[in-house]
């Protein structure tokens, strides 16, 4: 680059220059700690738009109330559809902050790499857009970074675990913050907290992602803005200010405009992006616009760490299936049970930190709880996944004693060289998976199996399509949702025999949607 463009694009440090009348007052107009930032948003801030080129921003009434969130409260969180300029009001004042309040370091945290460098390059061609009697001198310009002559600067990010740990932050800017991966949305939350406890303002804005996700947890934080007498707070009860627009105030958009779009995303992509509630953005095995509507409840009893949603009854049988795991801290072991008929979940228990052998003896002490409680062992089932650690499994329910389990160890028939033997419990495969997960979407989207655990129905939510199958998103967990896997195939493998329960399990005849995967 040649010193002349080089000039051209960036006012040079510490510059001497003379101002006229009109321009001190403009400058001044700017430099406002009231109404600068909407006055030199309205005035001097240019944007790339895709279609029309360079052309000046004029912020829409909606845009106006964003950025008046944006500066007139420490804390802010904005829900937003796709495409509405959340991102380019940012920049907008982001630039403004950057040049009119000394000594401030602002950092930008976007969930990916692209995205944070796509807003550096709206803050830098604003910034090359303005007039030198407006905008402050560079020390540094890079494409990750802006050093300003008054001792300010941005800096641009990818949000992960440590982003911004140990700086002192004037203002953070998280952006689509809904998208970052949950496990480090909040970690990154719980390290750039005590960074802003000096005083540092906080901007978040996305559209939405999953209703837990990190986001979403701020979100409802916000909007709690009820106080213990019963009064209308204006913060929520987390000290955020929540902003939310609706795609209709946008003035280019229409019903006409909201019908091509229906049709080109479809329904649940259209909730989702454009009227920001909160769906599952990803493949997940059930659909998500059923998981939004489903709800857990809380335990009516714990037994140690067995959670219990519905005493056993008589007349009922009842699913035990756990699913083992070596028990050191990594992956959790997981027990679910169902009953029959109306295969409702009774009970759960997961843990990470348990021993195989105490997996089993809690797996007795629950089959023996059921047991007792209807008064025969007969109509309890129970059973293990057999695979790998699954064999520790099988040794332990040895040495504890089948005889000693209040219930029927169910297992399913191999075959090995043209001959059926019985091995103990279930082998899981792809193929086995695949058909579990196909029966399990089908029951549960046709309202046949009834969930209503919270952990479990979170881990749905991060239960995804992966390569042909399905497994947890990375960083997260699916045992409970094997654990009941386990339980569909051994209701699969009873109805054989009980012509009520395979009434009750097969599928009706009407439309199910599709495995969102191709076999192959």
């Amino acid at each position: 680059m040649s010193k002349d463009l080089e000039t051209a694009i960036i006012k040079a440090p510490y510059k001497k220059m003379s101002y006229t009348e009109e321009q001190i007052i403009e400058l001044a107009r700017c430099a406002d700690p009231v109404t600068g930032a909407q006055y030199f948003m309205d005035n001097y801030f240019y944007i790339q738009h895709p279609t029309k080129g360079s052309i000046a921003y004029h912020p829409f009434e909606y845009q106006k109330r964003l950025i008046d969130t944006y500066h007139n409260y420490r804390f802010s969180i904005s829900l937003m559809p796709r495409q509405t300029g959340k991102s380019t009001s940012a920049a907008g004042y982001l630039l403004w902050y950057a040049m009119f309040v000394p000594d401030s370091t602002i950092l930008v945290a976007a969930h990916k790499y692209i995205g944070a460098q796509e807003i550096m390059q709206r803050v830098r061609y604003a910034y090359e857009n303005c007039p030198d009697f407006i905008r402050a001198g560079v020390t540094s310009y890079n494409k990750g970074s802006l050093d300003f002559e008054n001792g300010s600067r941005i800096v641009s990010q990818t949000t992960t675990e440590n982003t911004g740990r140990g700086m002192s932050i004037s203002l953070l800017y998280c952006d689509e913050f809904a998208f970052v991966r949950p496990t480090i949305a909040s970690e990154f939350w719980t390290s750039i907290t005590p960074t802003l406890a000096t005083g540092g303002k906080c901007i978040i804005t996305s559209t939405p992602n999953s209703d837990e996700d990190q986001f979403a947890l701020i979100w409802r934080g916000a909007n709690k803005t009820v106080d213990v007498n019963g009064y209308e707070t204006e913060l929520g009860q987390n000290g955020f200010k929540s902003f939310r627009s609706a795609w209709q105030e946008h003035p280019d958009r229409d019903e006409k405009w909201a019908s091509e779009m229906r049709s080109q995303l479809g329904e649940e992509r259209f909730r989702r992006e454009m009227e920001c509630e909160f769906i599952i953005y990803d493949e997940t095995l059930i659909n998500p616009l059923k998981l939004v509507e489903m709800a857990g409840i809380d335990p009516i009893e714990r037994q140690g760490q067995v959670r219990w949603y519905k005493k056993p009854e008589k007349g009922y049988t009842y699913m035990v299936g756990l699913d083992p795991s070596l028990g050191t801290g990594s992956d959790p072991a997981a027990i679910q049970v169902f009953e029959i008929p109306g295969m409702k979940q009774v009970a759960e228990w997961c843990d990470n930190r348990t021993p195989v052998q105490r997996q089993v003896r809690i797996l007795a002490e629950i089959c023996g709880y059921i047991a007792e409680t209807i008064g025969t062992r007969n109509n309890v089932y129970y059973s293990v996944e057999n695979n790998t650690l699954g064999e520790a499994a099988l040794v332990s329910i040895a040495e504890v004693g089948e005889e000693n389990i209040q219930g029927v160890f169910l297992s399913e028939p191999k075959s090995m060289g043209g001959t059926r033997r019985h091995r103990k419990g279930f082998t899981t495969s792809n193929k086995t998976k695949l058909a579990a997960c196909a029966k399990f979407k089908s029951l549960v989207e046709t309202k046949r199996m009834h969930l209503v655990s919270k952990a479990l129905i979170s881990e749905l939510k991060t239960f995804v399509a992966s390569g042909v199958s399905y497994a947890a998103k990375i960083g997260e967990h699916d045992d409970l949702v094997m654990a009941t896997l386990l339980v569909v195939r051994m209701m699969q493998m009873l109805q054989s025999y009980d012509s009520d329960l395979h009434a009750e399990i097969k599928d009706a005849s009407e439309f199910l949607e599709p495995m969102p995967f191709i076999m192959i």
